[in-house]
């Protein structure tokens, strides 16, 4: 297999697959359906295919590809893997299909639906394996494109509104992104994320930023700083960094529960590959630089979204909550990994929690939307935290699985939520002691809103209303406990997944210039 381009062939699958469901008569539904999940294995048997073939002691980058695409502008159709591209592929490849089985309870315009999933399938394999700025910008867009028409047409009654401040908001930010990297070709000549990096590791690329616009007159290192605000913009919104959250909650509410798990479990997470690919390798100075601020604001984006969890009401708003509130822990990872104390041991643990935390945050919180579009399903419709209780008597294998992913959310020893934020902690505390504190009552309000979901729906008396309510179907069951066994798999047996990352890991610390 060394001689196929596998990568390739996985990104252009799902795209290929996305046109021929697209042609697929609307009244047929489970030709559609059928269509996607056949693209869906055969793109998870590739990314298998990859993970078998990859040597994971090479901490580089494997299974490169290289081909002049517009040469005048510096512009190539650069592929290739490493550990944490290898990871995030995986997610891709489980979380989609996962997502589209969900979704039975969708039959407006299947073709069209699943097709739109495909596309975005493609759109996250092109995003996660680019080396180029300009092939990486082309999917990170690509992405957004059904992202969006998928929450605007199936999504609930403020669809449109959050369509709209999901597209924008995300514009806004690639906009600043665009901006920052155009600035950086004109410094350098070079869209390529390997040679900026090496630029950035000799201590080169802050000096040839500052030439290029020293007409701005901004004094040295200003420029270079300048560059990494526009580029952390794009990304402080994806993710989302506090205060640039206040799109998510409105968009993972109203988008359709399925497109709510691809959001969350693979789309929030281009953001925080983009701190750990571009951010730290190509401006670590910068960020050391604006390292204390940064921390504050992913401190608070774990401890205010923990809060604002606490205080919500309909399941979807505490699911996005807790979404922001994770993901916080992997900024807090990154941003430590760029400070100036600590050593090499501190940093690797950080950035190997980000990448753990990554991967089971996007398998687990994909989980958790997936029960309350069962929820949804049994329900007509309703989420509301006080609308249920005591439904562990009618339902208990469904009470029991939703209980394990939530409790894998909190963290609990033995599933896979532990140890990627362990990991972080181990090594955020050496790195930044002062951070690592403030973001414990994270942990603790975070148990709170979690032991209360569980509280209020599946304990306490039984709502007569809900007296026929079913437990866990054979199809539903074959949806989860794929995804559950790897809860348990990955909680016991972690070495899975840090076997890969560890030499990608090594390798990004040692290229720090400190």
């Amino acid at each position: 297999m060394n001689g196929l381009p596998l990568i390739s062939i996985l990104t252009f699958l799902p795209l290929v697959g996305a046109a021929l469901v697209f042609g697929v008569d609307r009244e047929r539904r489970q030709l559609a359906r059928g269509l996607t999940l056949a693209v869906n294995i055969l793109a998870l048997a590739l990314v298998a295919a990859l993970w078998v073939n990859s040597n994971p002691a090479d901490g580089g980058m494997q299974f490169t590809e290289r081909h002049v695409w517009i040469p005048t502008l510096g512009i190539e159709y650069h592929v290739g893997l490493d550990g944490l591209g290898l990871v995030m592929l995986m997610l891709t490849a489980l979380v989609i299909p996962m997502a589209v089985l969900a979704s039975e309870k969708i039959h407006d315009n299947v073709p069209l639906y699943c097709g739109l999933f495909l596309f975005l399938q493609g759109g996250l394999f092109g995003a996660f394996t680019a080396l180029n700025f300009f092939h990486w910008f082309l999917f990170w867009e690509l992405s957004l494109i059904p992202a969006f028409f998928l929450i605007k047409l199936w999504g609930g009654p403020q669809r449109s509104e959050a369509a709209l401040q999901f597209f924008v908001y995300t514009m806004v930010g690639s906009i600043a992104l665009l901006l920052a990297f155009l600035a950086l070709f004109l410094a350098t000549g070079t869209f390529d994320f390997l040679k900026l990096a090496e630029l950035a590791r000799t201590k080169a690329l802050g000096p040839a930023v500052d030439a290029k616009f020293a007409w701005l007159g901004l004094g040295a290192g200003k420029a270079y700083l300048l560059l990494f605000v526009g580029a952390l913009l794009g990304f402080a919104v994806k993710v989302p960094l506090w205060p640039f959250h206040t799109w998510l909650p409105l968009t993972y509410a109203e988008a359709p529960t399925p497109v709510s798990m691809a959001l969350t479990g693979v789309m929030s997470k281009l953001g925080v590959y983009g701190f750990v690919r571009l951010l730290l390798p190509i401006f670590p100075e910068p960020m050391q630089a604006l390292l204390t601020p940064l921390l504050w604001l992913a401190v608070a984006t774990i401890v205010l979204s923990a809060f604002a969890a606490l205080a919500q009401r309909d399941l979807k708003r505490i699911l996005a909550y807790s979404s922001i509130n994770h993901l916080g822990y992997c900024l807090l990872g990154v941003l430590a990994a760029a400070s100036a104390t600590g050593t090499v041991l501190d940093r690797t643990a950080a950035l190997n929690g980000v990448v753990l935390q990554m991967f089971n945050h996007g398998i687990t919180a994909s989980l958790l939307f997936c029960f309350v579009a069962f929820l949804e399903d049994r329900s007509n419709g309703a989420r509301g935290l006080n609308d249920f209780g005591g439904l562990r008597k009618v339902a208990p294998v469904f009470c029991g699985l939703m209980g394990l992913a939530l409790f894998s959310s909190l963290g609990l020893p033995g599933l896979n939520g532990f140890i990627g934020e362990f990991l972080i902690f181990k090594g955020v505390f050496p790195l930044v002691p002062w951070a690592a504190v403030l973001a414990l009552p994270g942990l603790l309000v975070t148990a709170i809103f979690i032991l209360t979901v569980i509280q209020k729906v599946w304990c306490g008396p039984l709502n007569e209303k809900w007296a026929r309510f079913t437990d866990l179907t054979y199809n539903e069951g074959a949806v989860v406990f794929p995804a559950t066994l790897l809860m348990f798999a990955l909680g016991i047996w972690p070495q899975f997944i840090i076997a890969v990352i560890n030499p990608t890991v090594v390798h990004w610390v040692r290229q720090l210039p400190f």
